[in-house]
């Protein structure tokens, strides 16, 4: 009984160095507290062996250790299960409800309706922003403008859209 004593004060005494040598190999605190634990399951029912102090410690960084890179492997199975799903296209698709259908399109009237009325320079920083993507930095150099006033177009042609919208009750 007092072999046992000792082995579970070792593991106690060295639980947060244990903690540190598996954190950097699961990458998570959180994983490796759980490997720890799981460590000290199969350590201590082995501890009654007759291992020494010195090499239990051993033992029990090796426990660690090994259970670590177990948890590696399987993390690594999983992904590569959950990503045999096959492409996005070919999964089930969320068809939406006729209501919803409908209320896109009226979103689309009312974008397009508003960069119909806009001048051209404001239109073109908008669609380059928002559909193409561009920086504004992109949208300032391209339109000649600053990006002070690139951002202007795009905050205007934004706030004009939510209003319509809001006003509209859609």
């Amino acid at each position: 009984m007092r072999e046992l004593d000792v082995h579970y004060g070792l593991y106690v005494s060295n639980r947060s160095a244990l903690i540190e040598y598996a954190t950097p190999i699961l990458g998570s605190r959180e994983a490796a507290e759980d490997i720890v634990q799981d460590a000290f399951l199969k350590f201590f029912p082995s501890t009654g062996n007759g291992l020494g102090t010195e090499h239990a410690l051993a033992y029990l960084y090796r426990i660690v250790r090994n259970l670590s890179f177990d948890a590696l492997k399987r993390r690594k199975v999983e992904k590569r299960v959950a990503k045999d799903d096959g492409p996005y296209w070919a999964l089930p698709q969320m068809k939406p409800t006729p209501e919803e259908s409908l209320l896109l399109g009226d979103h689309i009237k009312i974008v397009s309706d508003i960069l119909a009325s806009l001048p051209l320079e404001v239109r073109v920083a908008a669609e380059m922003h928002r559909f193409g993507g561009f920086t504004l930095d992109e949208v300032a150099e391209h339109l000649d403008i600053s990006v002070a006033t690139a951002h202007r177009h795009v905050r205007t042609v934004l706030l004009r859209i939510a209003m319509k919208i809001e006003r509209d009750n859609i």
